[in-house]
């Protein structure tokens, strides 16, 4: 099954997970992304993301400058977006669970 479709409906919610443990500058966002398990998620589409939570008030951010390049703009959560991932991860765990209860069990693989 082709995940980037499934990735862009939920991809908000995982940038807000995300964020809820410590603030990221973007790059740092889509490397925990991947370290979290998903590998198919695009740089632009996260960049995107979080100008888009930005835009909707879920996020603040601010600059830091760095001694090894350019400065990097962190974003954290603020109350809005602290809400809104309350909000997703209640939606999608009801989503999950009933769709797991329609799917059938995996056949069993003989050793």
């Amino acid at each position: 099954m082709d995940t980037t479709q499934l990735l862009k409906g939920v991809l908000d919610l995982a940038v807000l997970a995300v964020l809820s443990g410590e603030d990221g500058y973007g790059y740092d966002v889509v490397r925990r992304l991947r370290a979290g398990g998903l590998d198919d998620v695009g740089d632009a589409s996260v960049y995107g993301t979080l100008r888009r939570l930005y835009a909707a008030g879920h996020l603040t951010s601010y600059v830091v400058p760095s001694a090894e390049g350019p400065h990097r703009k962190y974003y954290g959560l603020n109350a809005s977006g602290r809400a809104q991932l309350e909000v997703s991860t209640k939606t999608w765990k009801g989503f999950a669970a009933t769709l797991s209860a329609l799917l059938p069990d995996e056949p069993e693989v003989a050793a």
